[in-house]
């Protein structure tokens, strides 16, 4: 039978990004039951190991989508309502009237107004989303520090909205899904971190994926390294690091494996049902922190590859390591690409990112990654 998957193109594919710059680049391929695993360069740039595909990796904003699964359960269940102010659930950390106008579904697709707590928790960042002025000072500082989620969610309320509740484009914040995660805990009985591990990641047999317990990772996994747009040169690892900072938004770590049978479960409805799924594919234009557009769901991305089509997924990026899953609307094609660099774009004298080589090649690979058969069509619908 042929190998649709075309792995020499793969292979090649994936050799340019490491060459273009990144140190470690690992990568699941799917399309029905052909599986291509790949990867190029060095999981530790002193030593010279090499990265391996079932390397563990912290998959950022991922997270998301496992996030707004657990939520969508509970709605089935009755315990949630979408629609209902998340004041309703939260009074005290959403109060008066604000509280009354955020929705559930508004922190799910980030329409709820309320802001990035990141400026807040990491002083040398005060001037974020806007790059002129960040300093990599609170990376280090914030290292070892463990965070409360409610402290988080407190600097997200109070600072100033970055919307109104409901309007369009929405803002990315990560304050929404901490929110969630104690909504989560709220209606549980149990601490989301739980209830996500019990009914998400063990329903999906998902064997190597976990919320951390210590700033380590446990099993084998590539060094981390945060260049912050040039400014930490050389860039520095962060592989060990406190993930209290990001929580129920970002701070799951996993495989490649376990991320393509996530979501094919996920988008097969074996985690949601039907209805459910209906509901996290229905997008609203987003804001991303990078200041890109992004058509989001309630924690799902619908990404188009130029030429290939639309697919669903999610990518993340935490201090070090970036990831990108997508699987086609059909469920038939599927990738998962994990890096170990992030922030490699320098920035030019306005403070803005210039593109990099880097960019280039992962356009390459993502094209080539979820095109379906041997004559290039789409895989996607």
């Amino acid at each position: 039978m042929q190998n649709s998957l075309q792995p020499a193109e793969l292979d090649a594919a994936i050799d340019e990004v490491h060459r273009a710059g990144i140190p470690g680049v690992f990568a699941e391929v799917r399309d029905g039951d052909q599986v291509w695993r790949g990867a190029s360069g060095v999981a530790d740039v002193s030593t010279g190991d090499p990265v391996t595909p079932d390397m563990r990796h912290r998959v950022g904003s991922v997270t998301k989508t496992f996030t707004a699964a657990a939520v969508l359960q509970q709605v089935e269940r009755g315990q949630i309502r979408l629609d209902a102010p998340i004041g309703h659930y939260l009074p005290r950390l959403v109060p008066g009237a604000r509280g009354d106008s955020i929705t559930v579904r508004m922190l799910l697709n980030h329409t709820s107004g309320l802001a990035e707590y990141l400026p807040s928790a990491y002083p040398s960042f005060k001037t974020f989303p806007s790059l002129s002025g960040v300093s990599p000072a609170s990376l280090d500082d914030n290292r070892f520090r463990t965070f409360r989620p409610t402290e988080l969610i407190d600097m997200g309320v109070a600072a100033p909205a970055v919307g109104t509740p409901g309007s369009t484009p929405g803002v990315y914040s990560n304050t929404n899904y901490l929110l969630l995660g104690e909504l989560l805990e709220q209606v549980t009985g149990t601490t989301a971190e739980q209830y996500i591990t019990r009914n998400i990641i063990e329903r999906a047999g998902l064997r190597h994926t976990e919320f951390p317990a210590e700033p380590d990772i446990e099993g084998p996994h590539a060094r981390m390294y945060e260049a912050l747009y040039g400014l930490i040169d050389p860039p520095r690892d962060y592989s060990t690091y406190d993930m209290s900072w990001v929580g129920l938004g970002a701070a799951l770590v996993s495989t490649v494996a376990d991320l393509n049978r996530f979501y094919g479960m996920l988008l097969a409805g074996g985690i949601v049902d039907q209805s459910s799924l209906a509901q996290m594919q229905c997008t609203v234009p987003v804001r991303a922190l990078d200041g890109t557009r992004v058509n989001y769901g309630l924690g799902l991305h619908k990404v188009s590859i130029p030429g290939r089509g639309t697919c669903w997924g999610h990518d993340g990026t935490v201090w070090g390591a970036s990831t990108m899953s997508l699987t086609s609307a059909d469920g038939q094609r599927q990738m998962s690409v994990a890096m170990n660099l992030v922030r490699w774009n320098t920035l030019d004298s306005s403070g803005k990112p210039q593109h990099h080589p880097i960019d280039d090649a992962l356009t390459t690979l993502y094209r080539r990654a979820m095109r379906a058969g041997g004559n290039g069509n789409s895989g996607c619908r």
